[in-house]
């Protein structure tokens, strides 16, 4: 299958500030068509760089006269980015790279995530809003580091949920400071706090702590918290080490967790509502994700494919690669009645949620691996890829490849992909896009 990208665009990029810096700026906008600014023509740019140029020589003339001879410029930055695929609305570049691997579940809004905090952009033009400056110092090998304490965040609506203080839930306003507020744990969730999941005005996540002496954790608790009212709405758990994963069902809600009973690992599903453990499919290999859709659950089967359990932790179907195969199949994206089965191969697979059978396959441009986390908005699967690869839209209903956003910006990260449902923010490093929807 062909990807029809549009015509090369080109974009000005403009690199005013050291990507290294330790402080995040505001960052520059660039203008891509959607945000209504002015625009100049390559003539107007090549005459203005002429003037500062000129004016610049001047002012380091007499500098020289003054102070000795003047210094040899820094080294510059790359320059023009070319752009292949859909015109960027508009782009946004940060003071440092994105860590969008912080994010539990992509953003319903314009945000930019680094090491110095949450930059809220402005979805209209892209122009920054408000810094949102948290969390302690990280690590030095940091953000690899995924048990640093509060290392996973949410970013709701309104606000940023993360646990960098011991014992906290902490709760950031995008917009206004003062509404940030912090709840203290009971004693019983003590220690390093983790915040897994939400559900809509309910956060998930787990409390734990190990001993002074070898470091081994000795306890572990699941808990809810209500956002409405900043209330504990229970916590459940023993020595056996458990985190939540994902919730799932309509109505009934339920908690889907993991948890380790030696060498092995079971999955425990819990009434969402009070914590009550419902039942437990013993002997599970392999829990490193787990998606659910509806009542059921997809979870790996042990051999590189997808398995669906029902909801009394029985096997309704297994997609796994066939003889003379090597694929292994990353976490699945789910709409109302398929699933889209991503592969570290590069390939999209689409399934029947009902039966596991194979509607269609799509290969894209690009390998995939654990990092690449796609989404589905109104019929169209959005796929992040390497830097150098960029980002895909594949039409749900038939698999036909549409089109592959990518810049030449250096890079090494993945993209990232969310949507407010009116853009699709794909950025990867310290650059953030905003493209029209397909």
């Amino acid at each position: 299958m062909k990807s029809s990208e549009g015509p090369v665009q080109e974009a000005s990029w403009q690199w005013d500030g050291d990507a290294d810096s330790a402080a995040e700026a505001p960052g520059d906008v660039l203008d891509g068509g959607g945000g209504g600014g002015p625009r100049l023509s390559r003539r107007g740019l090549l005459i203005g760089a002429g003037v500062l140029a000129a004016g610049g020589a001047v002012w380091a003339l007499g500098r020289a006269g003054a102070d000795g001879p003047t210094p040899s410029p820094s080294p510059s930055k790359p320059q023009p980015t070319a752009l292949s695929g859909p015109t960027p609305l508009w782009t946004y570049r940060g003071a440092q790279a994105m860590t969008p691997e912080r994010l539990i579940d992509p953003p319903p809004r314009p945000v930019f995530l680094s090491r110095a905090g949450l930059q809220v952009l402005d979805p209209a033009g892209g122009a920054a809003r408000r810094l949102v400056v948290f969390d302690p110092p990280r690590p030095a090998n940091w953000p690899s580091d995924n048990e640093a304490p509060g290392g996973k965040v949410v970013v709701g609506p309104e606000y940023l949920f993360s646990a960098e203080s011991k014992g906290h839930l902490d709760a950031h306003h995008l917009t206004d400071p003062a509404g940030d507020w912090s709840l203290p744990m009971p004693d019983d969730l003590q220690g390093e706090v983790h915040l897994v999941c939400a559900d809509g005005d309910v956060l998930y996540g787990y409390a734990w702590s190990r001993s002074d002496a070898d470091g081994i954790v000795l306890r572990t608790r699941v808990f809810a918290v209500r956002v409405s009212d900043r209330s504990v709405l229970w916590s459940a758990g023993g020595d056996q080490q458990e985190h939540p994963v994902a919730v799932a069902g309509t109505g009934t809600r339920l908690l889907v967790c993991t948890r380790s009973n030696g060498s092995r690992a079971e999955l425990v599903v819990r009434d969402a509502a009070t914590g009550r453990e419902q039942w437990t499919t013993p002997g599970a290999q392999d829990l490193s994700w787990c998606t659910p859709v509806g009542t059921t659950f997809l979870v790996p089967d042990g051999t590189g494919g997808v398995r669906r359990m029902g909801p009394g932790g029985e096997t309704l179907w297994t997609h796994a690669p066939a003889r003379g195969e090597s694929w292994q199949a990353l976490p699945p994206v789910p709409d109302a009645v398929r699933v889209f089965v991503p592969r570290n191969n590069g390939v999209v697979t689409c399934l029947e949620t009902s039966t596991g059978t194979v509607l269609w396959s799509c290969k894209l441009p690009f390998l995939l691996d654990r990092r690449s986390r796609p989404l589905v908005d109104n019929g169209t699967l959005y796929v992040p890829g390497p830097s150098a690869g960029g980002v895909s839209a594949v039409y749900a209903a038939t698999g036909r490849l549409g089109w592959t956003f990518h810049d030449s910006g250096p890079g090494k990260d993945v993209w990232s992909v969310s949507t407010d449902g009116s853009r699709l923010y794909a950025g990867h490093d310290d650059v953030l896009h905003a493209l029209p929807l397909s």
